[in-house]
C-alpha cells in the first residue's frame, strides 16, 4: 500500500484546562529564559543578520533567522559561539539540502 500525501484529519484530543494551558505556558517561557537557550545567545554574540545572505532582520522577522550548528551536533553549544551561525530559513534550508545531496552523489559514486 503506497503512503498517501492527503492531509490528515484533526484527531479529536484532550481538551486541555486552563491550569494546564497556564502552566505550559510558564514552562515554554521558562524555556526561552533559561541560560542554556543558544539561540539568544547566538543573537546576541552574532546580530541580527544572516551569516551567509547578509539579511538584516528586525523584531517583526525576527523569528525567520535561525541557528545552524556547524557540525551538526544540536548538544555542542560552547559558550564562545564557535560552532553556530545564524542563518535566515531560506539559506538554513539551502545548507542543509547541501548535505543531503553531498551524501547522495557521494553514495552513488560508491556504487559505480
Amino acid at each position: 500500500m503506497s503512503p498517501s500525501f492527503r492531509p490528515r484529519k484533526p484527531q479529536p484530543g484532550k481538551v486541555k484546562t486552563q491550569e494546564e494551558l497556564d502552566a505550559l505556558v510558564r514552562r515554554m517561557k521558562a524555556e526561552q529564559a533559561a541560560p542554556d537557550n543558544y539561540r539568544q545567545r547566538s543573537l546576541k554574540i552574532h546580530g541580527w543578520i544572516c551569516a551567509k545572505c547578509g539579511r538584516e532582520f528586525e523584531l517583526d522577522n525576527l523569528h525567520l533567522l535561525t541557528v545552524h550548528h556547524r557540525d551538526g551536533n544540536h548538544h555542542n553549544n560552547p559558550p564562545d559561539g564557535s560552532n553556530w551561525e545564524n542563518l535566515c530559513v531560506y539559506c538554513h534550508d539551502d545548507e542543509h539540502s547541501r548535505a543531503i545531496l553531498a551524501d547522495y552523489l557521494r553514495g552513488s559514486e560508491k556504487k559505480e
